[in-house]
C-alpha cells in the first residue's frame, strides 16, 4: 500500500486484493484478531491494546525490521477508526504533494472526517518533508502514522518525534510464522486452500527460519515453492531448496541436529578454534538457523567464556547483533562471522560466570542476612539515630579509594566470590585486585593498633 497517494481516499482502509495480487497481500489480517505477534503492544493491557479498545489513536511511529506487520497496524487503525487511509512514499512525494494533501485534511476533518497519513519509510524523508507535517499533526488535523527500519532518535526530526508515540515491533518469532503459513495453506478464500497443496511441518519450519522473521518473505517464499507443484500434490523438498538457493534447510530446528551444530560452534569458540568457528556458523547459516538466535548465542558466549578477560568482546557482540539488525542477510551476517573469529581468538575466562553462579547459590540458599548498617540508607533523623550509616566510609575521601569497611553482611565476612583468571586483561584485575585487598588489610591492621 505504500507508493504515492490514493486519489481518491474512502472510510474504507483499503481494497480488497485481487486473486493475482501477491499472497501476502490477500492475507494481510483484517482485523485485529488475525494480527500475529507484538504481544508486548496488543497483549492484554497494552498500550496500543488500549488504543484499539477505545478508540483513541495519537500519532506514532512504527519501528521495526521489514515484516512484522507496520503497514498492517496502520490500515487496522485507520479501519477500527472509520479514518480515510493516506499513504506517502518517500521516493515518490515531494513536498507540494505533502501540503496539499495535508490541507485536504484539515477540510476533511472540519467536515467530520478524520484522516490517517501513513508515512512508509519516513526516515527516508527529508527534514522540510518532515516539517510539512508537523503543524497538522499539532492541530489534530490527522493522525500520522510513520514506519521506519531505522531508529527514529536519529532519522526524525525532534520537534516531530516529541508529537508521537514510539513504539518498537520486533521480528516475528518461528511459532507465529508457523501460524501464518498453516493460514495461508489452509484459507480456501484469500489462501492457497484451493490447491490442497500437502506440506509437511519440517518444511513449514524451514519457511520459518528462511523467514528470520519476515511474514511477508515467508509467505512469499511459500508461494513461489506452491507454483511448482500441481493442485493436490505434496510439495517436494527440491522445490524449497530451490526457493532457498540450494540452501539445505530441513533439519529440525528443535531436534538433536541443530543442538548438536550450536554446541559444536559454541565449544570451537570455546577451544579457540576460529576455522571451527566460522564452519559451523557456515553451517547454521546455509541452513536457515534464525540469525538472530545466533547472535544471542555469541553475545552469551562474551559474557560466559570470555568475560573480563576482554571486556569488549561483548560490546562487540551487541554491535554485531545490531549491524545484522541493520543490514540483514547475507550483508549482515559477515558481522557474525567477524564476531566468531573474535570469540575465538579473544583470551577466555569464565571466572564471573563461576563468581555469579556461586552468588547466586548463596543468595538462594543462604539466610537472608540484613544489610550491614553502615550501607544502610538513611534519609531520616530516625534512622541516622537508630545507627542506619553509622561508620559508612567514603572511598573517594581515602588517598587510594580504598576503604577497610567491610561491605559483606555478617556471617560471610571475607567470602570470596570472584577469583579472576591469569589470562588477558583479568590478569591485570588479579593484581589490581590484590593490591586493594592488601591495603584494605593495611587499614584494618592500623585501625586495631589504634584502638
Amino acid at each position: 500500500m505504500s507508493g504515492g497517494l490514493f486519489e481518491d481516499p474512502t472510510r474504507e482502509p483499503w481494497p480488497e486484493p485481487g486473486p493475482s495480487a501477491p499472497l501476502a497481500e490477500r492475507m494481510r489480517p483484517r482485523r485485529l484478531e488475525e494480527y500475529l505477534g507484538q504481544e508486548h503492544l496488543l497483549g492484554a493491557g497494552r498500550p496500543l491494546r488500549l488504543a484499539f479498545e477505545q478508540e483513541r489513536f495519537p500519532s506514532m511511529i512504527l519501528w521495526g525490521p521489514p515484516g512484522t506487520g507496520k503497514t498492517t497496524l496502520a490500515l487496522l487503525v485507520a479501519r477500527r477508526a472509520g479514518l480515510r487511509f493516506r499513504p506517502f512514499s518517500a521516493v515518490l512525494t515531494g513536498i507540494p504533494e505533502v501540503r496539499s494533501a495535508m490541507q485536504e485534511a484539515a477540510r476533511a476533518r472540519r467536515s467530520g472526517q478524520g484522516t490517517l497519513v501513513f508515512v512508509d519509510e519516513i526516515h527516508r524523508f527529508n527534514k522540510a518533508q518532515q516539517d510539512a507535517f508537523l503543524p497538522f499533526v499539532e492541530r489534530g488535523d490527522i493522525v500520522l502514522v510513520g514506519a521506519t527500519t531505522e531508529n527514529p532518535s536519529f532519522e526524525v526530526i525532534a520537534p516531530l518525534l516529541s508529537r508521537v508515540q514510539v513504539h518498537i515491533l520486533e521480528p516475528l518469532d518461528e511459532e507465529a510464522l508457523l501460524v501464518l503459513l498453516r493460514r495461508a495453506l489452509e484459507d480456501r478464500e484469500r489462501g492457497l486452500g484451493a490447491r490442497r497443496i500437502r506440506v509437511r511441518d519440517a518444511q513449514l519450519r524451514a519457511l520459518a527460519r528462511y523467514a528470520g522473521g519476515d511474514a511477508r518473505r515467508a509467505l512469499g517464499a511459500l508461494e513461489a515453492a506452491a507454483r511448482t507443484v500441481d493442485v493436490g500434490a505434496e510439495l517436494p523438498d527440491a522445490a524449497l531448496e530451490a526457493v532457498f538457493q540450494g540452501r539445505v534447510l530441513l533439519h529440525d530446528k528443535a531436534g538433536d541436529r541443530h543442538f548438536d551444530l550450536i554446541s559444536a560452534l559454541h565449544k570451537s569458540i570455546r577451544s579457540s578454534d576460529p576455522d571451527a568457528a566460522l564452519y559451523w556458523l557456515a553451517r547454521m547459516v546455509e541452513a536457515g538457523e534464525d540469525r538472530l538466535y545466533l547472535a544471542r548465542r555469541l553475545i552469551r558466549i562474551a559474557a560466559e567464556d570470555i568475560g573480563l578477560a576482554d571486556p569488549s568482546a561483548l560490546r562487540l557482540a551487541i554491535a554485531a547483533r545490531e549491524a545484522w539488525r541493520h543490514l540483514g542477510e547475507p550483508e549482515g551476517d559477515l558481522a557474525l562471522a567477524e564476531l566468531a573469529v573474535y570469540l575465538a581468538v579473544a583470551p577466555k575466562s569464565d571466572a564471573v560466570y563461576r563468581a555469579w553462579e556461586e552468588a547466586r547459590r548463596e543468595a538462594r540458599q543462604g539466610p537472608e542476612r540484613p544489610v550491614p548498617l553502615a550501607l544502610r540508607n538513611a534519609p531520616t533523623a530516625l534512622m541516622k539515630e537508630r545507627g542506619w550509616g553509622r561508620g559508612y566510609e567514603h572511598a573517594h575521601e581515602d588517598e587510594e579509594a580504598v576503604v577497610a569497611m567491610e561491605c559483606l553482611p555478617e556471617g560471610l565476612e571475607g567470602r570470596r566470590f570472584y577469583a579472576p583468571r591469569d589470562r588477558g586483561l583479568e590478569a591485570r584485575i588479579r593484581v589490581r585486585l590484590q593490591e586493594i585487598r592488601e591495603a584494605v588489610q593495611r587499614r584494618r591492621e592500623a585501625r586495631q593498633r589504634e584502638s
